[in-house]
C-alpha cells in the first residue's frame, strides 16, 4: 500500500533556496505538504537537485503549482522545456498549461505543443518598440489626458495580444521609456490622488420602486453541473506518493474508458451504499439526494447497494428499513445489490493481486504488524511465494474491508461517479492504487461535506444509546433527525430534500447547519399542504351569557388562508354555543398595551366568529385560579377589538368539545452541538417532549387519519401520530409557526 513520503523540512527548504526560491517563499511552501510533493517530484523531473538559476526555479514552481491534474504524465515533458530555456516566459508556461489541458494524458505532436507555446519564437527589441509605438499612438489622446494616470496594465495587455512570446521585462522597459518620452518628467500634479466624487442620493420617490431579486447562479438552480459527464473520465484521478519517492498518477485508458462506456451507453451510474446496521437519518438524507439526485439530473441509473461487510452489526430489520426510506424519500432504485453479491469476484481479485506481488496474507498478530508498521520493517511474510491455500469451513469465513471491497464493487458495478464525505478523502490514494493494480476501470470520485444539523446528535452509536438506554421511544422517536423519526413528525421528504438543495453539495466541512434553517423549509412546505385547523391545548371555559343555552350557531372556517366563502370544498363548520373555550393562556386579570388577550372589561375576536367581551370572572377554592369566565358577545359585529383568538365550542349542551391527545416536541438537547461534549447525555432536554392528554379540537380533526397533517391556528404545525386508536387521536408538533430564520444565512 503506497503512502506519502515524509518529507524533511530542512532538507526541502536547503533545495528549494538551491532553484531561487527567497526564503519567505521557501518555507511557505513546506508548510503545503501537497505543494512540497508536486515540487520535489518537479525538481527531480528536471534534474535540477543541484540547484538552477532564480528564472528558472521559479517557473518549476509554478509548473508545480498549476500544472493540469488530468495531465500529470507529461509534465516531465515540460519541466525539460523549461529547464533548457525552450519555454522561458509566463506567457510560454501558461499556453502549454492550456494545451496540455486540453489534451489531458494522450499522446501529443511535439510540432503541435512548440507552435502552441511559442517554443523558438524571439521577438526582438525592435519588434517590441514597434508594437508598444503602435498602441501608444492610438490612444496618445487619452494619455495625453490622463498622464501618469494612464491604465498602463491595460497598455501591456494589448501587448501581449499582439506579442505574446516578447519578454515582459523588455516589453515594461519600452513602455516606461516611450510613456517618460511622450509625457516629460512627472509633476506634482500626477502624483495627487483623484478626489472621489460624492455619490448623489437619489431623489425620494413616493412609491418604492420594485426591487429586482439577484438572479440566481446555474449551480444554485442545479447543482450537478460541478460533476464531469462520464466520457470525461480519462483524466489523472490523483497522486499516489510512494515511500522511495516514486508517484502514480493513475487515470483510466481510453481503452478501458470504451468498454466502460460501451456497458453503460454513456449513461451516469451512482450509488447509495449504505451499512445495515442502523436507521437513516438526516446525513444520509443528503447522500441520497446526491447519488440519486445526479442519477436524476443526468438521466441515468443509482444503485442501492447495502454494504453487508460486518455481519454482526447487521439485521435484517435495518435493511428493511433502508429500502423502505429510500422509497418514502422519492427515490427509485435501479438495482438493489449487495457487497456480498460479489464475495467471489472479490477474492477472486485478492489471488490475482497476490499473485501480480501487490498483496501476500500475513501472519502477524495484531500488535507484531503494528511494531514492524512503527520501526519500518517489511513483515516477514511479504516475500512469500504464491500459492493457492484451500478454505475451511464455511465458504466465506473471511470477510473483505471496506477499503478493499467498495472500489472493486464501484469499478464492477461501472459506477460512473463515486460519490461520498470528506472522511473518506483519504482514502482515495488506496480507491486507486488498488484499481490500477488490478487493470481496472476507475470511477471518478468526489467528496463533499458532511450534514451536521445543531441541536442533535448523529452518530449511529450515540444513536443506538440513545434508542436501547431509553433516553428516547426508539428509532422513530419524532425528537430524532433520524428519517424515521422526521417522517413520524410530519416532516414531509419533499421540505428534507429542499432543506439538502439549499445547503448544496460543496466540500465546505466547517459549519454546523442550524436547526430553525431546516425548519424553515419544513415551515414552507406545511404552509402549502396542511389545512387549518382549531384546537385548544389547556381549555378555559367561557360561558356567553347573552346566548341562549341548547342554540348552535354553524359558522364557516378556513381551511386555506385564502379560501373563497363561495367553496365549500375549503371551508368547514364549526359550531358556536353558548360555552367556549379558549386557551387558559389567552386571559389574564390584568391588562396592558401590548396584550391582545381577554382580560376584565375587554373585548376579543374569536375567529371566524364573533367579538366576546368579558363580564365577569370565577375562581376556583383557593380564590386566585381562574376556573370559568363570563363574556357576552356581539351578534352584529360592532366591536373591532385587536386579539384573535382561536377557541372550541361545545358542539351540544352539556356534550365536551373532541378530545384529543397532543404531544409537543422542542429540540433534544439543550446545547448546539452536543457531541462535543464529554458528558452529551447530561445535555438532554428534560423539556424535549411534553404530553398534553386532553386538548380539545373541532368535529372535523375526528376522520384524520396516520399521515395527514395539520396547522393547528396560532399553535403549529401538526401530524397524526401512530399510536392513534378510534377512541382516541394523538398528534406531534411538527414545527412551531415561529419562524426564527433569517433566508440567506445558516
Amino acid at each position: 500500500m503506497p503512502t506519502k513520503s515524509p518529507v524533511n523540512p530542512e532538507n526541502a527548504v536547503e533545495l528549494f533556496l538551491k532553484i531561487g526560491l527567497d526564503e519567505r517563499v521557501a518555507h511557505n511552501t513546506v508548510a503545503n505538504n501537497k505543494v512540497t510533493n508536486n515540487l520535489l517530484a518537479v525538481i527531480n523531473e528536471a534534474g535540477v537537485t543541484d540547484g538552477c538559476n532564480r528564472t528558472t526555479g521559479n517557473l518549476l514552481y509554478t509548473v508545480a503549482t498549476k500544472f493540469p491534474s488530468n495531465a500529470l504524465v507529461h509534465r516531465p515533458v515540460l519541466a525539460e522545456y523549461v529547464v533548457s530555456s525552450k519555454i522561458k516566459t509566463p506567457a510560454q508556461l501558461e499556453a502549454a498549461f492550456t494545451f496540455f489541458s486540453d489534451i489531458g494524458p494522450e499522446k501529443f505532436s511535439s510540432n503541435d505543443f512548440e507552435k502552441a507555446c511559442g517554443v523558438g519564437v524571439e521577438v526582438s527589441n525592435e519588434e517590441i518598440e514597434h508594437t508598444v509605438g503602435e498602441i501608444l499612438e492610438e490612444s496618445k489622446a487619452t494619455i495625453l489626458e490622463q498622464r501618469y494616470k494612464t491604465n498602463v496594465g491595460d497598455l501591456f495587455r494589448r501587448v501581449r495580444e499582439r506579442q505574446p512570446w516578447a519578454d515582459p521585462r523588455i516589453v515594461k522597459q519600452v513602455v516606461d521609456t516611450k510613456l517618460r518620452e511622450l509625457l516629460g518628467e512627472r509633476t506634482a500634479a500626477d502624483d495627487e490622488k483623484p478626489v472621489k466624487k460624492k455619490k448623489e442620493k437619489p431623489a425620494k420617490v413616493e412609491e418604492q420602486a420594485a426591487v429586482t431579486p439577484a438572479q440566481p447562479t446555474e449551480e444554485d438552480l442545479n447543482p450537478f453541473l460541478i460533476f464531469p459527464s462520464p466520457e470525461e473520465n480519462l483524466k489523472v484521478h490523483t497522486e499516489v506518493f510512494f515511500s522511495d519517492g516514486s508517484v502514480l498518477r493513475p487515470y483510466n485508458s481510453r481503452e478501458i474508458l470504451e468498454k466502460h462506456l460501451k456497458v453503460t451507453g454513456g449513461k451516469v451510474f451512482t450509488r447509495f451504499p449504505p451499512e445495515p446496521n442502523g436507521y437513516l437519518h438526516i446525513g444520509h438524507a443528503k447522500a441520497m439526494f446526491v447519488d440519486f439526485g445526479l442519477a436524476k439530473d443526468r438521466g441515468g441509473n443509482c444503485y442501492l447497494r447495502y454494504d453487508d461487510t460486518n455481519p454482526e452489526a447487521e439485521k435484517k430489520e435495518y435493511i428493511d428499513h433502508i429500502e423502505e426510506i429510500v422509497r418514502w424519500m422519492g427515490w427509485e432504485p435501479f438495482k438493489i445489490t449487495y457487497t456480498s453479491d460479489y464475495f467471489q469476484d472479490l477474492y477472486d481479485l485478492a489471488v490475482e493481486l497476490i499473485r501480480r506481488g501487490h498483496a501476500y496474507v500475513d501472519h502477524q498478530t495484531a500488535d507484531e504488524i503494528k511494531e514492524y508498521r512503527e520501526k519500518k520493517m517489511n513483515s516477514p511474510w511479504r516475500d512469500r511465494p504464491f500459492t493457492r491455500h484451500p478454505k475451511a469451513g464455511d465458504k466465506w469465513c473471511i470477510y473483505p474491508s471496506y477499503d478493499y471491497a467498495h472500489c472493486i464493487v464501484d469499478s464492477l458495478e461501472n459506477v460512473t461517479h463515486s460519490l461520498c464525505t470528506l472522511e473518506f478523502e483519504t482514502r482515495r490514494a488506496s480507491y486507486y492504487w488498488l484499481l490500477h493494480a488490478l487493470g481496472q476501470y476507475m470511477p471518478y470520485v468526489w467528496e463533499y461535506s458532511r450534514l451536521n444539523v445543531t441541536n442533535t446528535v448523529m452518530s449511529k452509536r450515540k444513536l443506538n444509546r440513545l434508542v436501547t438506554e431509553k433516553y428516547v421511544d426508539g428509532w422513530d422517536d419524532p425528537r430524532l433527525m433520524t428519517l424515521a423519526g422526521l417522517r413520524r413528525r410530519g416532516v414531509a421528504p419533499t421540505a428534507i430534500n429542499a432543506f439538502v438543495r439549499g445547503i448544496g453539495i460543496t466540500r465546505s466541512d466547517n459549519s454546523l447547519i442550524r436547526v430553525d434553517r431546516f425548519e424553515y423549509h419544513i415551515r414552507e412546505e406545511l404552509n402549502k399542504i396542511a389545512a387549518r385547523t382549531l384546537v385548544v391545548l389547556h381549555p378555559l371555559k367561557v360561558v356567553i351569557t347573552n346566548l341562549e343555552a341548547g342554540k348552535v350557531i354553524e359558522l364557516d372556517a378556513k381551511k386555506w388562508p385564502d379560501a373563497q366563502t363561495n367553496d365549500n370544498s375549503a371551508l368547514y363548520k364549526v359550531p358556536f354555543s353558548n360555552v367556549v373555550y379558549i386557551e387558559s393562556s389567552d386571559f389574564r386579570m390584568k391588562d396592558s398595551k401590548d396584550y391582545y388577550g381577554l382580560a376584565p372589561g375587554k373585548s376579543v375576536l374569536l375567529r371566524y366568529g364573533y367579538p366576546i367581551k368579558c363580564t365577569d370572572v370565577i375562581f376556583g377554592p383557593d380564590n386566585e385560579t381562574v376556573v370559568e369566565i363570563r363574556a357576552e358577545y356581539d351578534p352584529e359585529k360592532k366591536t373591532k377589538p385587536k386579539g384573535v383568538l382561536h377557541w372550541v365550542a361545545e358542539p351540544s349542551p352539556g356534550v365536551d368539545p373532541l378530545k384529543v391527545e397532543v404531544r409537543l416536541f422542542d429540540r433534544l438537547f439543550l446545547s448546539e452541538n452536543p457531541a462535543e461534549l464529554d458528558d452529551w447525555l447530561g445535555d438532554l432536554n428534560s423539556n424535549s417532549k411534553i404530553v398534553i392528554p386532553e386538548a380539545y379540537a373541532v368535529s372535523i380533526l375526528r376522520n384524520a387519519v396516520l399521515g395527514d397533517r395539520f396547522q393547528f391556528e396560532r399553535l403549529g404545525y401538526f401530524a397524526v401520530d401512530k399510536d392513534s386508536t378510534a377512541e382516541k387521536l394523538v398528534f406531534n408538533r411538527t414545527v412551531t409557526l415561529r419562524d426564527s430564520y433569517v433566508k440567506g444565512g445558516k
